[in-house]
């Protein structure tokens, strides 16, 4: 086991829902927020996000939404050679997961917001094809939306005083572990 994996799973055992993990490229910028821990790895980006998604499969207490950037869908193979097959490999490794494209910047907004209230684990690998960093939003691993809307209306209708009920807004994800 590589020290970068000692590191993940560590952290996973603190982190849960709103926390995130970035398996980024060579070029993504330090972030100036505390809460954004980097380390830097030698190592083939998809090989370590391969094995990170197989480390949060063995996690109960958590599982990843994941983003790429909006922009990897229109860089051309004649200006990045291997692309293609970048984008082809990630489709493998995505298998059974939804995946979201937003715009780069909006992304690493979002991070840079997440980082006033939560932590993130950034994995900074050596590769180096543009927008090809992987954005890991973790949410809880036992309950979902679904679940989470079911409880806040059942809530709401027995609510004694009459007033809906009140829950705090997350700008990321609408629902919450307990």
């Amino acid at each position: 086991m590589t020290n970068w994996e000692e590191i993940l799973k560590d952290r996973l055992e603190l982190y849960g829902h709103r926390n995130w993990l970035v398996i980024a490229d060579s070029a993504y910028p330090a972030q100036s927020r505390q809460a954004i821990e980097t380390i830097v790895v030698d190592e083939e980006q998809t090989t370590v996000l391969e094995q990170a998604l197989a480390i949060l499969r063995g996690c109960k207490h958590v599982k990843p939404n994941i983003y790429t950037d909006k922009e990897l869908n229109f860089v051309r193979d004649d200006e990045v050679p291997g692309i293609s097959a970048y984008r082809q490999r990630l489709g493998a490794l995505f298998k059974g997961h939804d995946v979201r494209s937003l715009p780069h910047e909006e992304i690493i907004s979002t991070l840079d917001h997440v980082g006033e209230k939560f932590r993130v684990l950034l994995i900074k690998t050596n590769m180096r094809i543009p927008y090809t960093s992987v954005f890991l939003e973790l949410e809880c691993g036992y309950w979902n939306a679904d679940a989470e809307e079911r409880l806040r209306t059942a809530m709401r209708s027995k609510n004694d005083s009459g007033a809906p009920y009140s829950r705090r807004q997350n700008s990321s994800r609408r629902f919450w572990c307990l």
